[in-house]
């Protein structure tokens, strides 16, 4: 998108809290990969769908520094709500840790560290909304998983961020070798969303793609 639209649609939204501009700021200076981090604009979109569907349990997969996990905590208003927010990264653990202390946000976010495929079962929960935003590769396993396993249910919305992949998505050939393991990942996961009769989905051109899911 040209900057100066994207500068246009920023300061046409709602203001960034001050903690999160925090967030972005230590993420930009002190981590490898920061445009990981969800940012603003969508941060407020996130905050945006948890304000709609008014969930009692969210899920995310792949907290990073917890710039979304915030965010959507923000948007929690039910009595006892919370946040599971999963990270394979351990080293990351204490750095979202403070923020989300500093949030004000640490009764509402439940920090698990390891796998996602070996942590969301031991959950014993049920979700009302999903934001899946981890290893690529492993995108059509988190979704088989929270399909056929319970872990969503009819009217939950699944949310999964990257679903273009920088455009490599529109110029891949699925069947070859040539593809990196994450383009696969996506390829497999948009083609089996599609698919899927137990689902509706819309894929939203934000940032690098964004597939808005809901189960039937």
């Amino acid at each position: 998108m040209d900057s100066e639209l994207e500068r246009y649609i920023l300061d046409h939204i709602s203001p960034e809290d001050p903690v999160l501009a925090e967030l972005d700021r230590q993420t930009h200076l002190r981590m490898i990969q920061p445009r990981m981090l969800s940012g603003h604009w969508q941060g407020r979109l996130l905050e945006m769908f948890v304000r709609m569907v008014d969930p009692m349990y969210i899920l995310e997969l792949g907290t990073f520094t917890g710039y979304s996990a915030i965010a959507m905590a923000r948007g929690l208003s039910r009595e006892g709500a919370e946040l599971h927010t999963v990270e394979i990264d351990d080293e990351l653990q204490d750095f979202a840790a403070r923020y989300i202390e500093r949030a004000g946000l640490r009764e509402r976010i439940v920090q698990h560290i390891g796998p996602a495929l070996e942590v969301v079962p031991t959950l014993g929960q049920v979700f009302d909304l999903v934001f899946i935003d981890a290893d690529k590769r492993e995108y059509p396993e988190y979704y088989r998983m929270l399909m056929d396993g319970g872990f969503v249910r009819s009217g939950s919305i699944i949310l999964a961020d990257n679903v273009l992949w920088y455009g490599k998505v529109a110029q891949a050939e699925p069947e070859s070798g040539r593809n990196d393991r994450q383009t696969l990942g996506i390829l497999t996961f948009n083609r089996m969303v599609r698919d899927d009769p137990r689902v509706e989905q819309v894929l939203v051109p934000m940032r690098d793609g964004l597939t808005i899911i809901r189960v039937r």
